[in-house]
């Protein structure tokens, strides 16, 4: 599978990224319940099939998803590359909030090592910017962090412009993740750019739009506790919007025998300031699709056709 270099200087990720972000079972932004066994013998399986890193996030099932990684992943070498996240904690009802204080971040720190039985995480990022904090006191734990050995590389996550330049004028961003589809484009005009422009490395979230650009999304299968249900993403009028772009989106898909959710995925990974995709996975079943979503590329045609599309729907 084709690799990308991480930001400047940073680590040679496979153009898909194992998802975790579903493996960890039912909280108050889950998907519905999950079998262990299931989740482990995806991640098992992507790496069998090349993919050389996974992201989670200690908010992820509040640690379970963190947990399942470290069982998947025990005895595998080469180890794969993690990337975890910190900043959201839970409320004690049930509810995350967000809290980058130091000693927040770095209580989470000491957690996301333990539940990942390692001694360094190989990429720690905030995961929401806490406006009761200075950005400038959320990074600089970051930075210690990496300085003490405690984490290898250092990044954000869901970061616009104004707080990547504060952030860059104490230490250097490995890493944005950004949410990034046919359809969420808003980090696109600027963010993207920028980075691109200054070393950091993109690794997007949810290109196939939660499920709704894989093809096959129905509603009425979504579990009673997935968090969609509370999204106007998955309601209508924006629903049904979607889901017409997506029909549309069929025939090109099928010109290069692939799903429409493998065309979404090659798409964001066409954007030159793109590293990687993170895709999720939450049985083997799932896998081989989404690894068949990297090694193509979209025509300079179909791209055009597929802006039509898009000014069609979104317009």
């Amino acid at each position: 599978m084709e690799k990308r270099v991480l930001g400047s200087g940073g680590p040679e990720l496979t153009t898909v990224g194992f998802g975790a972000w579903a493996i960890g079972g039912p909280w108050i932004y889950g998907w519905g319940a999950v079998d262990d066994r299931d989740s482990i013998a995806a991640i098992q399986r992507s790496l069998d099939l090349g993919v050389n890193w996974i992201d989670t996030a200690a908010a992820y099932g509040l640690g379970h998803s963190e947990e399942v990684v470290a069982k998947a992943v025990e005895g595998v070498s080469p180890r794969p590359f993690i990337a975890t996240k910190c900043g959201l904690v839970p409320d004690g009802k049930g509810d995350v909030y967000r809290n980058s204080r130091p000693e927040s971040i770095r209580a989470e720190a000491e957690e996301s090592l333990r539940r990942l039985r390692t001694d360094c995480i190989d990429l720690y990022q905030i995961h929401w910017h806490d406006e009761s904090v200075p950005v400038e006191d959320a990074w600089g734990t970051l930075v210690r962090l990496r300085d003490e050995g405690k984490v290898r590389y250092i990044g954000v996550s869901n970061y616009d412009v104004p707080l990547l330049k504060r952030c860059l004028a104490i230490a250097p961003v490995q890493s944005l993740q950004p949410p990034y589809s046919l359809i969420a484009r808003h980090y696109e005009a600027e963010t993207l750019p920028f980075c691109a422009g200054h070393g950091i490395g993109v690794i997007v979230y949810s290109p196939m739009q939660s499920g709704l650009l894989t093809g096959r999304f129905d509603v009425t299968k979504l579990a009673a506790d997935d968090w969609r249900h509370k999204s106007s993403l998955f309601r209508s009028p924006e629903l049904p919007q979607a889901l017409r772009f997506v029909e549309d989106l069929r025939p090109i898909a099928a010109k290069h025998n692939k799903s429409v959710g493998q065309l979404a995925v090659a798409w964001v990974l066409r954007n030159r300031a793109v590293t990687s995709a993170i895709v999720g996975a939450r049985n083997e079943s799932q896998v081989g699709e989404n690894v068949g979503a990297a090694g193509w590329g979209i025509s300079d045609e179909d791209c055009g056709l597929i802006e039509q599309l898009h000014r069609k729907h979104y317009a």
